[in-house]
């Protein structure tokens, strides 16, 4: 199985779940863009999107020989603020980097988090991917007419999971999906999970009447069946799946997410040079490049003040939606 499943997750080499007490930025001995004892911090729990990137990534730099040693370890609570709160904390630590997305973005101003992204130094973007709509393999509904003809009836009796707090991805897409569809937003019964590996258990259980998470989440549980795919929120469908998209469904709805990587603030130029060279480093490897392939994500590498402009942006984009959708 590939790295996203939890047994490999909790097996992979050198790659080491907890959080013991962060490392200070000047121990070590840098060698060009290796960076010893590199740490990557997950804000959400283990399978979900920002973890399964983290993992991938730190796999993809060993094997590419870019580094060793790196650890990956998960910080999860409040749909990522729990971590943004830490790394902006650390101060000058040019050993640290954390994974995070649109997510983490919609949970800072949806919880008022007294740290924002402002508060962290952008490194780079890595990936785009779009939403899946899935349910249950034993779920009564076999297509997306069939689940939003149920939904219309009675939105409320119908839970929707999704992977992220409000204003993140896992909630916007099927708010936007809702209002095509006809049903008020605020009549949408939202349960957040904190990351898509949370979600998946609610949905196999169908504790929620289905869910929405990042696709390369998911790849292994639709492909073997597990679960099953209704439609895809982005403009095209992905390659290797059996699910249309949502708009050519008829509804007209067209969103996708994005994961990137942000540090500490305060790191000097040396340090943020390093990191975005590093990132520059590993996404040019065949190994990232086959990962991005695997995981059905499409590269939307942008680095440094692009990133930090790009931050600002979805940040507005995302108050503007929530505004929009009456909530």
């Amino acid at each position: 199985m590939r790295l996203r499943t939890p047994l490999a997750l909790l097996g992979a080499a050198l790659l080491v779940l907890g959080a013991p007490p962060l490392l200070s930025a000047g121990s070590g001995a840098d060698d060009g863009t290796k960076i010893p004892r590199l740490r990557f911090m997950v804000p959400n729990t283990p399978g979900g999107g920002y973890d399964v990137t983290a993992r991938t990534a730190a796999k993809d730099a060993e094997d590419a020989g870019l580094t060793h040693g790196i650890e990956v370890f998960n910080m999860p609570g409040a749909g990522g603020t729990v971590g943004l709160a830490r790394i902006a904390e650390d101060k000058g630590n040019g050993r640290l980097a954390m994974s995070m997305g649109l997510g983490v973005v919609g949970a800072a101003r949806s919880n008022d988090s007294p740290k924002t992204l402002a508060d962290t130094t952008p490194i780079a973007r890595l990936t785009e991917e779009q939403d899946v709509v899935v349910v249950a393999k034993d779920s009564p509904y076999k297509t997306i007419d069939d689940l939003v003809g149920a939904w219309k009836k009675n939105p409320g009796k119908l839970p929707v999971g999704g992977g992220s707090s409000p204003g993140g991805p896992d909630h916007l897409a099927p708010m936007l999906m809702a209002r095509a569809a006809g049903i008020a937003p605020k009549d949408v019964n939202y349960i957040p999970f904190d990351g898509g590996g949370e979600l998946l258990a609610s949905i196999l259980g169908n504790k929620v009447a289905f869910g929405v998470s990042g696709v390369g989440e998911y790849l292994d549980q639709i492909k073997s069946g597990e679960l099953r795919l209704l439609a895809v929120t982005g403009p095209e469908r992905v390659p290797g799946l059996d699910g249309p998209t949502l708009m050519e469904s008829g509804y007209d709805v067209n969103f996708t997410n994005w994961r990137g990587i942000v540090a500490p603030p305060g790191l000097d130029e040396d340090e943020r040079t390093k990191l975005i060279e590093f990132f520059e480093e590993l996404h040019d490897s065949p190994e990232w490049k086959k990962s991005l392939e695997t995981n059905g994500w499409t590269d939307a590498f942008v680095t440094g003040e692009k990133f930090g402009d790009f931050l600002e942006s979805e940040d507005k984009r995302v108050v503007s939606v929530l505004k929009e959708l009456g909530l």
